[in-house]
């Protein structure tokens, strides 16, 4: 066959029921049993960056996988190559015997750079898109505003941080775990989610459930070193973890389940510091942070408001920033805590609201993404205010 010739797409020589085109960035195109091995292998690796510009995944470890089944063949990483990109992002059942590519696909992170072994456990507790550890940490400012109240040194608050942040870690991957067991077939139907591990078989459900063991068991590591008082009031969080799956196929407002498990924190960290929680400055804080877990731009409270949703979250955004003004004042915070903490939130939320589109789903996921700012806008008042009291 000659070389055919267009502009902007590459065309790999296949039957005419399959043929595809495939974008390139040097607007050529050739006949794939033609082009030699090394031109092959620099045709995917730059037909790889070209798509990962323009869309939000890329093949795992392609290439490599490329060599391994083909043994370099020219023609036979032409018929790869054509497997990763036909019908788009589309991932395929894996078919082992044949020696076809799997197309599942995610995102190109770090974790391409992780044992082989490992990635698919790594991208199952979404280690790399770190906002829900985050939002699940940054509720744990209840350490400090009960180091705060209660005059505690700094080393042991600090001490009792880190085990929260690692906490924190841990159990946002278990959360990522139950919830993909639960959702691996609702999730193979859908275009965002079926490149999911669970969801692409890339991890079994026997796996991902020995898996979950060890996450769990790594969070009660964790916990065991509180309080018992805290201990069981963190254990009693498991429920809600557990549940929320569940809540979406009943509820418009799963969310309201995923708020209480992710600010369960608030809670936690005041029993830590004190051998209970302080409920007067407790409850109006962990109140307060819930509206952060509600995300914008997707299914479930999104469909129950609909048309109101502006009006919905400027409601959910002036609760959050009243009742974090009451636990400030129940708590006797300083004007730290009044400017940076409850000042700084409420500008951030109103920056936000103002500016947030809600007919672009790209939008709204960086203004959830944001409410990490939101918790460190909080949290550095909550910190000012306690590192200037053990100063003077």
């Amino acid at each position: 066959m000659g070389t055919v010739r267009t502009r902007q797409t590459i065309i790999l020589s296949q039957p005419r029921s399959t043929q595809c085109n495939v974008p390139f960035a040097h607007g050529m195109s050739w006949n794939g049993s033609q082009l030699p091995t090394r031109s092959l292998t620099l045709f995917a690796r730059r037909s790889l960056r070209t798509r990962s510009k323009s869309a939000s995944t890329t093949p795992i470890n392609a290439l490599s996988v490329l060599r391994e089944r083909t043994n370099g063949g020219a023609s036979s990483i032409a018929n790869g190559v054509r497997h990763i990109f036909y019908s788009g992002t589309d991932a395929h059942a894996v078919d082992e015997k044949k020696g076809t590519l799997p197309s599942a696909v995610v995102p190109g992170t770090w974790l391409d750079r992780m044992p082989k072994s490992v990635q698919p456990y790594l991208y199952l507790t979404r280690i790399d898109k770190p906002i829900g550890t985050w939002l699940l940490f940054w509720p744990s400012w209840g350490i400090t505003m009960a180091s705060y109240s209660a005059h505690i040194p700094l080393t042991p608050t600090l001490s009792t941080i880190g085990l929260f942040g690692i906490g924190a870690v841990i159990m946002r991957g278990a959360g990522c775990t139950i919830n993909d067991l639960w959702d691996r077939n609702i999730d193979k139907k859908v275009e965002r989610t079926k490149v999911r591990p669970l969801a692409s078989g890339a991890v079994t459900p026997s796996q991902a459930i020995a898996f979950l063991g060890l996450q769990l068991g790594a969070g009660l590591a964790v916990l065991t070193q509180l309080n018992l008082y805290s201990i069981l009031l963190g254990a009693s969080s498991l429920s809600l973890v557990v549940s929320y799956p569940a809540m979406k196929r009943i509820t418009y407002w799963p969310q309201v389940v995923l708020g209480l498990a992710f600010n369960w924190g608030a809670l936690l960290g005041s029993s830590a510091m004190l051998g209970a929680a302080n409920w007067p400055v407790a409850l109006p804080l962990y109140a307060s942070d819930k509206k952060d877990d509600i995300k914008i731009g997707v299914k479930s409270t999104a469909l129950r408001f609909g048309d109101k949703t502006p009006e919905y979250l400027a409601a959910f955004s002036t609760g959050m920033v009243s009742m974090l003004a009451l636990a400030g004042y129940m708590n006797d915070q300083g004007p730290l805590f009044y400017t940076l903490s409850v000042g700084g939130a409420a500008a951030h939320l109103a920056w936000q609201l103002r500016s947030v589109d809600y007919e672009n789903p790209a939008d709204c996921w960086r203004k959830f993404a944001s409410n990490k700012w939101t918790g460190a806008l909080v949290f550095s008042g909550i910190a000012g205010d306690y590192l200037y009291q053990i100063m003077v």
